[in-house]
């Protein structure tokens, strides 16, 4: 039941909303996050391997292997990517958020045109 795991943490809500668009290793996790983010998540080596660690053992992410890095030459880095469970939770959660924020629309907290 996807709604055991809720509410998620910030930063694993971003790793696994990452890891919607496919299969990817720690560093573009990293990359995606902030991008998606303007910048204004940063998601530090620490923060993102514990979190891809309680992923791993909640069953949300898995291994997918290691491979060459063809933009680091032959470095191999472990790649990740969402089990069928962990598309379930990340949905959830988005649909979670959306009703905090038709909430906040509703209180006229967000969405208004100020006058």
């Amino acid at each position: 039941m996807p709604e055991a795991y809720l509410p998620l943490p910030p930063a694993t809500f971003h790793i696994l909303l990452a890891l919607t668009d496919g299969e990817l290793h720690g560093y573009a996790i990293m990359k995606g996050v902030a991008a998606r983010s303007d910048g204004t998540v940063r998601l530090g080596p620490g923060t993102l391997y514990t979190a891809l660690k309680r992923l791993l053992k909640g069953g949300l992410v898995e291994e997918s292997g290691e491979r060459a890095d063809p933009e680091r030459g032959d470095e191999r880095r472990r790649y990740y990517r969402l089990t069928p469970l962990g598309l379930s939770v990340a949905r959830a959660e988005a649909r979670r958020l959306e009703a905090i924020v038709r909430a906040a629309r509703s209180k006229k907290l967000i969405g208004v045109r100020p006058v």
